[in-house]
C-alpha cells in the first residue's frame, strides 16, 4: 500500500506540475512514510528526486522553484517487497544508451513477482531493487525495445502476464501513461483542474486540495495516454485478463488505509466507517460510560458506535501526529516504540470509568495490548474492546504488509484468549457477513484477509 500521483498540464506554459505533485504527496503521506520521490520533465530530460523520509523533509519551497515542468509523477512508499532503502524507493527511472528515458511509480503488489523477475533476469535484464515497480518498468521497456511492441501494447502485455495489484503512472520522456490492474484492487482517481491540468492520484482527497474536479476512477484494465496530441483512453475488457467476471476492490482501504475525507470505490470513507460502528453497536450488551477511539483511523467507527448506543463519545486518547502510523511501520520493534510515544490519555478523564475502546482492526495485537495497558494505567474501571472489522485470519498478497499466517493473532488464539492477551474485560469483532452487507455490490470487493477467498491467483 503506497500512494502515487501523476500530473500532466495541457498548457505547457504553466510548468507547475512538480509543485502540484508534491502537494498531492503531502495529501497521501498517510499511505507511506518510509520514502518519497518525484520525477519531472525539465524540457530536455527526466529528472529524479527521491530520498528516505517524509515529503516535508525532502521537498522544500526553494527546491520546488527549480523543478518547473508541465508533467510529473510521484510516490510515497510503504514497503511490501524489498528492504527499507533508497534502492526500493520510487519512482524508478531507466535511462538507455539510446537516449530513451522512462520513469514509473506504482501502488500495489504482485503475486507472481519472483517468476516474472526470474524470466527477465534470464534475458540479461539487471535489477537494482527488490521492488515490483522496477519490475513493471523493466518489463515494459523490454517489450518495447527488444520485442518491438508499442508502449500501449507493452502495457497490455503487463495486463496479461502480471498477477496482482497495480495502479501505475508512467513517463516516457514527456508522454504520460496511467493504467490499472484488471481487478481494480487499489483505488485510482482521475481529476482535472480548469480544463488545463490532468491529475491522477491514489485518493480523491488529493484532487480536492488541488481544487480539481473529479472525472472518474480509472477503470480496471484501462490505459490512459496523454501527450501533446491530447488524451486517449484504451478501455480494455478486464475479463480477458482475469478468471472471474468481477473486480476485487480492497475493503481494507475503506476500513483503515484511506483518508476519511476521500471517496473510494464510490464510498465516502468517513460515512462508511460510521456505518461500521453503528453495525457493531447493534448487538451490544455492555453499556459503557464513554466510547473512546484509537485515533485516528477509528475515530468515525467510534462515533457511529457511540451514536447508535446513545452514549458519550470522547477523544480521550491524544495522538502525537508526529509519530507515524504504527500499522505501516516496517518492523515490529519500531511499531512497539511508536505506541508509547504516540498515545497519551487526558489526565484524570478515564478514572473510574467503564470504557469501550474502539479500534479498526487487530492484525498482530501488540499495538492494542499496549494501548489497553495505557488506558488501564490511567484509572479505567473496565476496558471493553470493540473492533470495527472481522478477525484478520489470512495474509494479504496485494499490497498490505501481513505476509505470514503465523503473525496474525487470530490464527493463534480464540476471541476469548485474544481478550486475555490484550488484558481487556471483553472483546468483540464485526462479523464478516455484517461487513459485506455494508459495501455496495459486495461481489466486487476483496475480503480475502477476513474470509480467505483470494480473487487473484496465488501461484507463488
Amino acid at each position: 500500500m503506497c500512494g502515487i500521483i501523476g500530473i500532466y498540464q495541457k498548457n505547457l506554459k504553466l510548468k507547475t506540475a512538480s509543485k502540484l505533485a508534491v502537494l498531492g504527496l503531502f495529501a497521501e503521506q498517510h499511505r507511506g512514510q518510509e520514502s518519497c520521490g518525484i520525477v519531472y520533465y525539465d524540457g530536455t530530460q527526466l529528472q529524479l528526486i527521491k530520498k528516505m523520509g517524509l515529503v516535508k523533509e525532502v521537498f522544500h519551497e526553494d527546491k520546488l522553484r527549480d523543478m518547473r515542468s508541465h508533467v510529473a509523477i510521484g510516490h510515497v512508499r510503504y514497503p511490501t517487497k524489498g528492504s527499507s532503502d533508497i534502492q526500493n524507493a520510487q519512482p524508478h527511472v531507466l535511462n538507455n544508451l539510446s537516449g530513451a528515458q522512462y520513469a514509473l511509480a506504482s501502488n500495489g503488489d504482485l503475486v507472481n513477482y519472483k517468476e516474472l523477475r526470474s524470466d527477465l533476469k534470464k534475458k540479461n535484464v539487471l535489477f537494482e531493487s527488490g521492488n515490483d515497480g522496477e519490475l513493471i518498468l523493466k518489463y515494459i521497456v523490454y517489450k518495447h525495445e527488444k520485442d518491438g511492441l508499442s508502449i500501449i501494447d507493452s502495457i497490455k502485455s503487463v495486463m496479461k502476464s502480471f498477477k496482482g495489484s497495480f495502479s501505475t503512472v508512467l513517463l516516457v520522456k514527456d508522454e504520460f501513461y496511467a493504467f490499472r490492474d484488471p481487478h481494480g484492487n487499489r483505488p485510482f482517481i482521475f481529476g482535472e483542474i480548469d480544463d488545463e491540468t490532468y491529475v491522477f492520484a491514489s485518493e480523491s482527497c488529493c484532487i480536492d486540495i488541488m481544487k480539481a474536479s473529479f472525472v472518474k476512477e480509472v477503470a480496471p484494465a484501462e490505459i490512459l495516454h496523454i501527450s501533446n496530441d491530447g488524451l486517449t483512453s484504451y478501455k480494455l475488457n478486464p475479463n480477458e485478463y482475469r478468471t472471474q467476471d468481477k473486480t476485487a476492490h480492497c475493503v481494507f482501504e475503506l476500513i483503515y488505509f484511506s483518508r476519511p475525507d476521500s471517496v473510494v470505490y464510490e464510498h465516502s470513507v468517513y460515512s462508511f466507517r460510521e456505518s461500521l460502528g453503528k453495525q457493531l453497536a447493534k448487538e451490544e450488551t455492555i453499556i459503557p460510560d464513554i466510547v473512546v477511539p484509537v485515533p485516528d483511523s477509528s475515530n468515525f467507527i467510534a462515533l457511529g458506535y457511540a451514536r447508535e448506543m446513545n452514549v458519550e463519545f470522547s477523544l480521550a486518547l491524544i495522538r502525537n501526529h508526529y509519530v507515524g502510523r504504527t500499522f505501516i511501520a516496517p518492523e515490529q520493534t519500531i511499531r512497539d516504540e511508536n505506541v508509547v510515544q504516540k498515545f497519551n490519555p487526558l489526565p484524570g478523564y478515564l478514572e473510574g470509568k467503564v470504557v469501550t475502546l474502539i479500534d479498526d482492526s487487530i492484525v498482530r495485537g501488540t499495538t492494542l495490548q499496549k494501548i489497553v495497558k495505557i488506558v488501564r494505567s490511567h484509572g479505567a474501571k473496565e476496558v471493553h474492546v470493540r473492533i470495527g472489522s472481522p478477525m484478520v485470519k489470512y495474509p494479504c498478497f496485494y499490497g498490505i504488509d501481513t505476509p505470514t499466517y503465523e503473525e496474525l493473532i487470530a490464527n493463534q488464539k480464540k476471541v476469548e484468549d485474544i481478550a486475555k492477551y490484550l488484558k481487556a474485560d471483553s472483546l468483540r469483532y464485526l462479523e464478516v457477513e455484517e461487513l459485506k452487507n455494508l459495501v455496495k455490490d459486495k461481489k466486487n470487493f476483496c475480503f480475502a484477509c477476513f474470509d480467505g477467498n483470494y480473487p487473484i491467483c496465488l501461484k507463488e
